[in-house]
């Protein structure tokens, strides 16, 4: 059980090829990956959450109540931002994964 004092105690975690895994190693190594996800999908969501926004207002000030009339223009975002950010987001990608590789490198061995 893990101690509630929000210090984590050292728990090893055995996988069947022998590989140990410390809980703390694990929070890490998932934290890292949850933290990757966010920033990637972050500025897709973001561009489409602001084009969904202008949109809405947009219907507000004339009284359109369409409500198909927010997808295309929320897809129409999230590709451009896609296309425009798809190098820093590969960039990102790659190094965070060489990252994790590394950490888990000593682990394995």
């Amino acid at each position: 059980m893990a101690s509630y004092s929000g210090i984590p105690d050292n728990r090893v975690f055995i996988r069947k090829g022998g590989v140990k895994l410390s809980q703390v190693e694990f929070i890490t190594i998932l934290q890292m990956a949850i933290m990757l996800v966010l920033k990637l999908a972050g500025p897709v969501l973001l561009a489409s959450m602001v084009v969904g926004l202008i949109i809405s207002v947009f219907q507000a000030v004339t009284q359109i109540q369409e409500s198909t009339l927010t997808f295309v223009p929320k897809i129409f975002a999230g590709l451009l931002t896609l296309m425009f950010l798809a190098p820093w987001m590969l960039d990102m990608y790659i190094n965070t994964v060489n990252e994790l590789f590394a950490m888990l490198a000593p682990i394995v061995n």
